[in-house]
This record gives structure tokens, sequence and C-alpha cells, in this order.
């Protein structure tokens, strides 16, 4: 494995006290969305190798590597693998194997920097081994519409998350994207529901990130109640109003069955007059759902590599100190920043695989 900066030299690169950066490594952070395999895909880019960071100044790509991920002290994350949806509908199931496969290959490539989890349990002893945790998802399920038996037919039952739609609509729903002018329907469709269905039987996180609000509440109705629902990588309408935010009543949704909210890294997203202009900004959308809902269903879902701009002072994997540096300046206590980092969303996870 490759040697992590110590914590008193990463505080003093990142100007912030030692405490945070040990206070980060101590708890089990993990990001709801990471896509890191974007990179991969699209430029060859060697996620196992560490890189300068700010390489395009903090814009779309570029924002991680597993080395700065393990100096950021994250110990997990739902690494997606997003669907190409102008491909014909038996091409997105073969490309997406054949990703599974390559992702596969990196993890067995790493030296034991990464490993693969599918529940708290499995989560558990990576994080013993002192890896990193791959929670494999999928960004956009019409990768899943020629899939032979449908969510079990993912190699290896690695699954763990489907974001519904992504920022084209499908066979399944319509998109929050403004791209949904183009439908007038914006319900989830039957085939839509009857996937949530297929989720829940093979206790796969549904995932109601860039959907649109109908079809929200189409999900909220079909989902099975015993089931946590997340909104893996988002911000917050009270906040910032755009079609890509959540509004207070899907927040309380989203509580009421026992998820969590992921806030996303997108300055775009975040954003507001008379708010923080630098990374600071996350902690707001954070505070208005713990406002709307409590401290028990906010996590952190950056979108690293997702042709994302993050604010200031959040451009690097390496940088989620300064995170906590700031949650520690406003006075938050360590229960609440560790519930954010990751325990709320191992207690979710717990809900469907102890």
């Amino acid at each position: 494995m490759t040697a992590i900066i110590a914590s008193a030299d990463l505080a003093r690169e990142l100007g912030i006290p030692t405490a945070a950066v040990e206070l980060t490594r101590d708890a089990d952070l993990i990001d709801l969305h990471l896509e890191a395999f974007i990179t991969h895909r699209l430029f060859g880019y060697d996620i196992l190798a560490r890189h300068r960071p700010d390489v395009l100044g903090g814009r779309f790509f570029g924002h991680l590597d597993v080395p700065r991920l393990r100096d950021g002290g994250v110990a997990g994350g739902m690494w997606s693998i997003t669907t190409n949806p102008f491909r014909p509908r038996p091409a997105r199931w073969r490309v997406f194997e054949d990703n599974v496969r390559r992702l596969q290959a990196i993890v067995d490539r790493s030296g034991g920097s990464l490993r693969f989890a599918r529940s708290v349990a499995e989560y558990r002893e990576v994080r013993a081994a002192g890896a990193h945790a791959c929670f494999l998802s999928i960004q956009g399920a019409d990768a899943l519409a020629a899939a032979p038996s449908g969510v079990a037919s993912v190699p290896g039952g690695l699954l763990v998350r489907v974001t519904l739609v992504h920022l084209t609509s499908s066979l399944y729903g319509t998109t929050s994207s403004p791209l949904s002018r183009l439908r007038r329907d914006h319900h989830l469709t039957t085939a839509g529901k009857d996937l949530v269905r297929d989720l829940n039987a093979n206790r796969v996180f549904v995932d109601l990130a860039h959907l649109h609000p109908a079809g929200f509440w189409d999900a909220v109705a079909v989902h099975d109640k015993s089931q946590p629902l997340v909104v893996t990588h988002t911000g917050i309408a009270g906040v910032c109003k755009s079609w890509r935010n959540i509004d207070d009543r899907q927040i309380k949704a989203v509580a009421d069955s026992g998820g969590t909210i992921g806030i996303i890294f997108q300055m775009p997203f975040l954003a507001a007059a008379g708010h923080p202009t630098d990374g600071r900004i996350v902690l707001d959308h954070m505070e208005h759902i713990i406002k709307v809902a409590g401290e028990d269903f906010v996590s952190v879902g950056s979108d690293y590599d997702g042709v994302v701009v993050p604010p200031p002072g959040l451009t690097s994997a390496h940088q989620y100190p300064r995170l906590v540096a700031w949650m520690l300046e406003r006075r938050w206590s360590e229960a609440r920043i560790k519930k954010i980092l990751g325990g709320n969303f191992l207690r979710a996870l717990g809900m469907l695989r102890p």
C-alpha cells in the first residue's frame, strides 16, 4: 500500500489543526458518490497513482486518486459506473459487465489498498485490513435494461446502489435536468416501478438523485417501507434553488425511510447569495438538512471526478479534513461529525445488509 502523508504534515499543507486530520482519519469517512472510474474510462487515468492536485484548476476531473483518498482519510466510497444512454440497450449491458471487470482488475492491482464491500460486516473487515472499501454503484439504471435476470445479473453480486436516472430520461423515468422538458409525463414508468421493486428484492439502495420530483414521489410510494432511500449527491433547494436540488418535503421523505442524503461538491448547485463562497457552503446545505430532519440523515456525496467544479478548499480528495476543520470551527460535536462522515450511511446500510 502507498504510504499516507503524516497527519501533522497534511495539516500544515491544508492550514488546519492536526486534530482535524486525525478526527477525519479516525472516523468512518464514506463518500456516497465517487466518479473516479470515469477518468480511467475516458483518458486511461491511473487511479492507483498519485497525481498533482488541481491539475485542471479543480475543474471537472482530476480530483482524486487512491493515494489522495487515503491521505484524506476516506475509508470507503460508493464507486459509480455511469451509463452511456446513447448506446443501444444490449450494448449498455455488455459494456457495464466489461466495466465491472475493469474495476475489479483495478482493485486486484491495488496491492490491498482497495477492496470491495457489500455490507457493514464486509466494510468492517476492509477497514480492519487498512484498505479503502469500494461499494459498487450504477449511475443511470438503463445499464440494467437488457440484464437477463435484472439486478441479480450484476457480476459477483457486488451491486450496492442504483441511481434510477441520470442526466437524460430513460425507459424508467424522467430526469430532473432541463431535458425533462422533452417529456410531458414525468412520472416513473411501469418499468421504473418494477425496477424499484427489483432493487428492494435484492436489497440494493434506491438512489433518487437526478430524478424528477414526480418520479421521486412515485418511487417513495412503491418502495419497500422497511428499507432506506438515499439521495447520494445533491444540493438543497432551501439554500440554493436549482433543478438539481431537493426540497424540504423530499428531505423528510428520505429521513422517514431511515436513509441519508449526500451533499454534492458542485459549486453551481451550492452557491447562494449571503452564504460562504468557499467549501464552507457545503456545511450550510448540511445544516439545512439538520434543521429539517436532524443530524442522522446527512452525509457526504462529493461527485469528485464527475465533471464538477468543487468549491474553493475542496478541490482534491486529500482536502476532506478541511471539511472537518470547518465543522469544528462551527462547534459541531465529534459525535455529529462522525455521523455525517460515515455513521449515517453505515446505519442505513445496516438496515439493508448488516
